[in-house]
């Protein structure tokens, strides 16, 4: 049997996807990852198999930086940047305006440049990042069935009468203006339309008489499964979606790393700070939570990201702080985490039972961020508005945390550890009918 993976030239999309091929790899399966040259070392990384397929303009190794992109991609990401500083509906607006660019790349070029990767590998059975939309146009245009994992916040995958790219819900700490939030429903409404648009008559390209479709963020593959624990999903939303499972996360294996290790050896609690391969640049908000974490006196592990250390500030001795830390092995003993609320980050700290400080600055993050705080396992600030101050209270209230938050994520940890994300993958796609 062959398991294609199909994901963006993004470490942090296709580490969560790599780590779920692992069940067929285990099991002796053959395995072949289709991404750009980025991101080629980490498939190499879990013993697999490559094919090149470019689905965007830019890419990531690990931690992104734009004067290492394309211009055109360069001068996306500094907007984005600069957008999350003036706020959470500047930030969305933006990410709606940049759609088209964002996910429909070259469209037809790419759909049949997936279609000949699929003619190539034929494979039994094939996982899509749901993102990957050039990808599963080809897919879609050509009838070929495949899983469609949504790698964010469910809502990444619209239902009923919410939007893509508006979030449905938000953390307390957020308070957008109604005339405001009116504008940004506007947009992400007329940007669906558009992107719509764009989708069928690509459709139409590569197939003639192919029916269009109504809201091309709302297609999904005939299998969905979320890459998102259960315990943290809107139980409202449960009766409007497709036919899908909760694969909780997919806790990948890291090398050893002795300096960490050695570090890890001291019993005194710590934090884990990380705002992923693109929210660190964000220095001004890690400066803050330094800060915090030195007035409380608190023991940290820092990756830094795209920040450069010198300029954290002042950094207390026996703390480690580095570019990059292996998250997986620093979570599994943080008392908790400090992040942005990205995908991989929120999946890993409740794969780890940790709870978690969110400082949330676009995309999914928001609703995801209010889903933790509604069930109770973290709390949510406003990354351009916290002061040293608020952030060293929550950190000091989540080290105590105790009740029904800490309930919840010891068993959703124990659920995930009993029957980990990639087996449930494993399963899922051997009882449907796309493999």
């Amino acid at each position: 049997m062959t398991l294609l993976i199909i994901s963006p030239d993004y470490a942090s999309h296709l580490i969560p996807l790599a780590a779920l091929g692992t069940a067929w790899r285990d099991a002796g399966e053959r395995v072949v990852v289709a991404s750009g040259e980025a991101t080629a070392g980490i498939a190499a990384s879990f013993g697999y198999e490559t094919a090149l397929l470019q689905l965007g303009r830019g890419s990531n190794p690990g931690v992104i930086r734009a004067d290492k992109q394309p211009d055109d991609e360069a001068d996306s990401l500094r907007g984005f940047f600069d957008a999350t500083r003036h706020g959470m509906v500047p930030t969305l607006a933006y990410q709606a305006r940049e759609r088209l660019v964002d996910l429909m790349w070259r469209p037809v070029e790419k759909a049949r440049a997936t279609l000949d990767v699929v003619e190539t590998v034929r494979p039994d059975a094939i996982l899509v990042d749901h993102l990957a939309y050039g990808a599963r146009l080809g897919l879609w245009a050509g009838d070929v069935p495949y899983a469609d994992v949504v790698l964010g916040h469910p809502t990444a995958l619209p239902v009923g009468d919410e939007v893509y790219g508006k979030p449905p819900q938000w953390p307390r700490a957020f308070h957008p203006d109604p005339a405001g939030l009116a504008e940004l429903d506007v947009l992400c409404r007329r940007v669906a339309a558009g992107f719509t648009r764009e989708w069928n008559t690509a459709g139409a390209e590569l197939e003639p008489g192919k029916a269009p479709v109504d809201d091309a963020f709302a297609l999904h593959g005939p299998l969905v499964l979320f890459h998102y624990p259960e315990a943290l999903a809107a139980p409202e939303r449960a009766a409007q979606l497709p036919p899908h499972r909760y694969l909780g996360g997919s806790l990948r294996a890291e090398p050893a790393d002795p300096e960490v290790d050695a570090w890890l050896g001291s019993a005194e609690p710590f934090v884990y700070v990380s705002f992923g391969s693109f929210l660190s640049v964000r220095s001004d908000v890690l400066r803050t939570v330094v800060s915090a974490l030195r007035e409380a006196g608190v023991r940290a592990a820092i990756a830094s990201g795209a920040t450069p250390v010198a300029d954290l500030g002042e950094l207390p001795a026996g703390w480690l702080v580095r570019e990059y830390l292996p998250q997986v092995r620093l979570l599994r003993t943080a008392a908790v985490l400090v992040t942005h609320g990205g995908n991989n980050s929120v999946t890993e700290a409740v794969g780890t039972a940790t709870p978690m400080l969110v400082l949330p600055f676009s995309t999914d993050q928001f609703a995801g961020a209010a889903a933790i705080e509604r069930v109770g396992v973290g709390e949510v600030l406003d990354p351009n508005r916290a002061s040293v101050r608020e952030v060293r209270e929550a950190l000091l209230r989540l080290l105590g945390l105790t009740g029904a938050g800490v309930e919840l994520l010891a068993a959703a940890a124990g659920s995930l550890a009993q029957d980990p994300g990639p087996a449930r993958a494993f399963r899922a796609v051997g009882a449907s009918a796309i493999s």
